[in-house]
């Protein structure tokens, strides 16, 4: 028998029915927020003849180019939070024989203990296997795609003559070899062991026209050093190696080579790039260096450096013109399109170097391509450059805030366009979504947006700031005060449109919060060395003045307001495991008589709507919450890990708001939720959408205006985001007025109909006027759809309903009411 329950009626029914719903199968759709680029594209590669293009960032995976729809597609969405470090391509390599094989050679020495891989794809990446792995307690080599170098390379080739042969070059163990297609590795050749820089090996490549028995014999290195010998050449297939020739530049560094038929083009700089080296007892200032040829069949090295007291890196030649070819510079920089933006140069030649055009600069065009922020910004750290093989009047260059396209390098007048749509590379350190408002983010390097739709492209950051926004929060019962973390603290009345900043600061960075009247900011300053505070302040004058909270010994401290009472602010101290409460806006701070635990996410959470409750995720020892300001803590079941919580708006027939977060549930890793207060739990991501985990912001959220729609943060995949398939974005449990002036005149009921097949009777009271009824499926569907004229009061509908959850709305002119079914 089938029985539908009508959850406005039959409150009771509802736990009973709790754990059918949250084991009910949903669909998610997931994307970014979107913002468009924002981090360094640190490399583009080509296959020569498919055409097929790829790009590697140095924190945000890599990508492949879809033509047909313009835009990039990310391919290691799918490393979980213990290969978090392969988001960092130091290298990719295209089998020149068969374009389906693709090697990423990807790792980061600040993640995962330095774990590194060489992954392996045979359909483009689509899917990947990794078929060798090391980290920095092994014996084998290990990948940085953030280090020092990063746009070098690219360091990974395939044997154009044969499949199974690789060459990779590491920073610091020298150059390996694989004669089975990468699943094994040997160290071929260890005439270069360090560099003072660790980049150590930053390109290797073949030439294709000098192959006996089937394999490539001629190899050229480059090493990232200067004041000796830097380029090495092998004639055995990689079995020796000799210094290439006397009359290179020894004064410089290499960056890239490239070559076509007996000529080979080489970049130098005196620094290993993209910008000076962080360590300056290297003397790296990467603000000179030269461009080479070399004739691989005379041995002829000659000077062809564009303009000179500039650092080159990237080089591309024409593969259907050896005399053809194009270099940009890396730190350098010029006025371009018209003064609104200082950044590297590009220089073209046609005669292999003899002389040369520059093709970015003051009189080039812009394109933003819809994405309005990037009008004004530089490309910079032009550190790869490539010519479309399909096309070579199309060129395609790196910078660090996305990648560039021009589409006809040959015009008087070049125009580039931003050509970064679906590169989704930044840090996103904060995020907030106001109820009945806006939706704003707060991102590393590129500031971050306030959005009013999460997927359209903003025309600007937010601004003013000098770098970097850390934290933002808003007030709960104000919701049009919010309050942001830079270099400064800045304020807004008004959801984000515009900003002041508070007089004064106590310290850069850090946490911010805002007391639910909007009336008192807590900011926690940054702490990164000695000396800094470990301070957390509060002000009620907006930043006018600061006084300490008494919070004197808890280094980078994450304030948090309850979202009810205005004079209630908490703090956790992960060293100690105290749960500070304050009662009186800041002034002070008392230890709740019950902790948490010890070494959890500073980063807790309180309850939208729920005073005195606040979740901590505590990694190995699961998830608490409290609701009693601290009194006593319930320990979350069946929860062996938890990095990161937070909440989203209720599901329509709960009473809790819904619970988010990045753990381990029932033994599986990911992306869960919980409309029940965490009785229940629901997987919403899969294997294939784990994006290395939370990263740097290490924060999972909800919408507030959007049920089921859900944040996470990453290492520099951008702020992804989940909706359920087919979402309905408004499902309001009881009646709305749109119209402030008509009356309320729906109310809706249901109950089964046992002379239906699956249906059930519509009761509709006081109805004036014309109404449309819906049934839509849990995934947001529509299902069943009639017209119910003025005066109808009882009607019958949804026959021939599977089992399942269903939303039942009627729309009026003025009113709209939804009710949930559940059917067994």
């Amino acid at each position: 028998m089938y029985k539908y329950k009508t959850i406005r009626i039959l409150i009771f029914a509802w736990t009973c029915f709790m754990f059918v719903f949250e084991s009910y199968a949903q669909t998610y759709t997931w994307g970014n927020v979107a913002f468009g680029g924002g981090g360094y594209v640190s490399g583009i590669i080509t296959h020569k003849t498919s055409g097929d293009v790829y790009c590697r960032t140095d924190v945000g995976g890599a990508y492949r180019w879809d033509a047909t729809n313009s835009k990039w597609i990310p391919l290691l969405d799918w490393n979980s939070d213990d290969e978090i470090s392969y988001q960092g391509v130091e290298a990719i390599a295209i089998d020149p024989q068969n374009a389906n094989n693709v090697y990423i050679y990807a790792g980061m020495s600040y993640f995962n203990n330095g774990k590194s891989a060489i992954l392996k794809s045979t359909d483009k990446g689509n899917t990947f296997t990794t078929i060798i792995t090391g980290d920095n307690s092994s014996g084998q080599f290990t990948a940085h795609g953030n280090r020092m170098g990063r746009s070098n390379g690219e360091r990974l080739a395939v044997d154009p003559n044969n499949s199974n042969i690789l060459f990779c070059g590491t920073g610091s163990k020298g150059l390996w070899k694989s004669t089975d297609a990468g699943l094994t590795w040997t160290l071929a050749w260890n005439g270069v062991t360090t560099t003072p820089n660790e980049n150590g090996i930053c390109f290797v490549v073949f030439d294709p026209g000098n192959v006996s028995g089937g394999i490539t014999q001629t190899i050229y290195l480059g090493v990232s050093r200067f004041g000796s010998t830097n380029v090495y050449r092998s004639t055995d297939g990689g079995t020796t190696f000799s210094a290439l020739s006397a009359t290179l530049p020894t004064t410089f560094m290499p960056h890239r080579a490239a070559l076509n038929g007996n000529m080979l083009y080489i970049t130098y700089a005196n620094g290993s790039g993209p910008h000076p080296h962080w360590n300056t007892s290297l003397n790296e200032t990467c603000d000179n260096g030269q461009v080479w040829s070399f004739n691989t069949s005379t041995s002829a090295a000659t000077n062809i450096t564009p303009v000179t007291g500039k650092a080159y890196s990237g080089v591309s030649v024409d593969p259907a013109n050896a005399n053809r070819l194009i270099v940009s510079t890396t730190n350098s920089w010029s006025d371009q399109f018209g003064g609104t933006a200082w950044g590297d140069y590009v220089y073209l030649s046609t005669n292999g170097g003899s002389t040369w055009t520059q093709k970015l600069s003051s009189t080039s065009k812009f394109n933003a391509n819809g994405v309005g922020w990037t009008t004004g910004n530089a490309i910079h750290w032009t550190g790869s450059i490539d010519f479309d093989p399909l096309n070579t009047a199309k060129v395609r260059i790196i910078s660090g805030n996305g990648l560039f396209t021009c589409d006809d390098i040959n015009a008087a007048t070049t125009t580039w366009k931003f050509d970064s749509k679906g590169i989704e590379e930044t840090v996103t350190l904060d995020a907030i979504s106001i109820p009945g408002g806006k939706f704003i983010s707060a991102v590393g390097d590129v500031y971050g947006a306030v959005y009013s739709d999460i997927y359209a492209y903003p025309a600007q950051k937010i601004m003013p700031t000098s770098v970097c926004n850390i934290s933002v929060a808003y007030a709960a019962n104000n919701t049009s005060k919010v309050v942001r973390a830079s270099d400064k603290i800045y304020y807004s009345t008004n959801q984000g449109t515009s900003w002041t900043q508070s007089v004064t600061t106590k310290g850069p960075w850090g946490k911010v919060a805002l007391s639910a009247d909007g009336n008192t900011i807590l900011h926690s300053p940054e702490y990164k060395n000695s000396g800094d505070p470990t301070t957390t302040y509060y002000s009620t004058n907006n930043g006018g003045t600061w006084t300490s909270t008494g919070v004197t010994n808890i280094q980078n401290a994450v304030p948090v307001a309850d979202f009810v009472n205005t004079n209630k602010f908490y703090i956790y101290n992960r060293a100690t495991s105290q749960f500070l409460v304050s009662t009186n806006k800041g002034v002070s701070f008392t230890a709740s008589t019950s902790n948490p635990g010890q070494w959890g996410s500073q980063l807790i959470r309180a309850v939208p709507g729920n005073e005195g409750h606040v979740w901590v995720a505590l990694y190995g020892s699961g998830l608490k919450y409290t609701t009693n300001n601290g009194t006593s803590w319930t320990t979350v079941s069946n929860i062996t890990y938890c990095a990161a919580v937070g909440f989203g708006k209720t599901e329509p027939s709960a009473t809790y708001p819904t619970v988010y977060i990045w753990g381990t549930v029932g033994g599986v890793k990911g992306l869960f939720r919980s409309i029940n207060q965490g009785v229940s739990w629901t997987r919403v991501n899969d294997d294939a959408h784990e994006w290395g985990g939370p990263g740097n912001g290490n924060f999972v959220m909800g919408d507030m205006n959007v049920y089921g729609r859900v944040y996470m943060s990453t290492v520099g995949r951008g702020l992804v985001v989940g909706d359920i398939e087919g979402t309905v974005v408004e499902v309001i449990t009881g009646i709305e007025n749109r119209n402030p002036n008509s009356e309320k005149n729906l109310l809706l009921n249901a109950w089964p109909n046992p002379s239906s097949n699956g249906g059930f009777k519509v009761e509709i009271k006081g109805i004036k006027e014309e109404a449309s009824l819906t049934v839509s499926d849990i995934l947001g569907r529509v299902v069943e759809e009639i017209k119910v004229p003025a005066g109808v009061s009882e009607l019958t509908l949804g026959e021939h309903l599977s089992p399942g959850i269903y939303y039942l709305t009627i729309r009026g002119n003025a009113s709209k009411e939804t009710i949930k079914l559940i059917r067994n």
